[in-house]
């Protein structure tokens, strides 16, 4: 992991009691799944879904790739998905940028598909999807809905073992903005807070 990341992930590990003590009992239960597939040596699918897959649910798909790596916890493979297709929104791109991460764009086109590098062992393949998507697992995942409308949109996902609403407020609110950066930041931040708090629970 390089070291600006890590450096950040420091810093966040030191503000778990900044989370809300009902949202711990939520984050836990992500924890708890994590944990039981570790003990019986399973792979670890955890998929980030919002409604447009753009912003939410990739930094939720790449800063939970950043806590495996950060705690060690291997067979970790974290993925993304909408329940419909747009693009992975520049705005959270440069989010990500400015946080350490190197992306670099693949694929060209209106929908790019990114790889998002921290330097770990695994690097996010980022772009804009239905959460059914052939690049998803089909079977034995978690599906993680980031924004409360997706939630309420997808009354079934199929082939999902465990699933869990962290909803988070959009920092699409903030377009055009002069709060702009500063809330896209505020949200990446708030997600990788959350997907520390969860691996630090899992017992190696």
């Amino acid at each position: 992991m390089n070291s600006i990341i890590q450096n950040h992930c420091n810093d966040l590990v030191t503000r778990f009691d900044t989370i809300a003590p009902n949202r711990k009992l939520t984050l836990a239960k992500l924890a708890a799944f994590i944990q039981n597939k570790k003990d019986n040596k399973l792979p670890i699918q955890l998929v980030y879904v919002c409604t447009h897959n753009s912003r939410r649910s990739h930094f939720g798909q790449v800063w939970a790739a950043v806590a495996a790596e950060y705690y060690g916890i291997a067979s970790v493979r974290t993925f993304s998905g909408g329940t419909e297709a747009t693009a992975f929104n520049p705005n959270a791109i440069e989010a990500l940028l400015n946080t350490g991460f190197q992306v670099h764009k693949e694929v060209e086109g209106s929908n790019p598909l990114y790889t998002v590098s921290f330097g770990g062992t695994h690097s996010p393949r980022c772009f804009s999807k239905v959460y059914k998507d052939s690049e998803n697992p089909t079977e034995n995942f978690a599906a993680i809905m980031t924004c409360s409308d997706a939630e309420e949109n997808c009354p079934f996902i199929p082939g999902v073992e465990m699933r869990l609403a962290t909803t988070y407020d959009d920092p699409k609110a903030f377009d055009g903005t002069p709060y702009e950066k500063e809330k896209y930041l505020e949200r990446s931040n708030q997600i990788a807070l959350e997907t520390l708090y969860v691996f630090s629970l899992v017992i190696l």
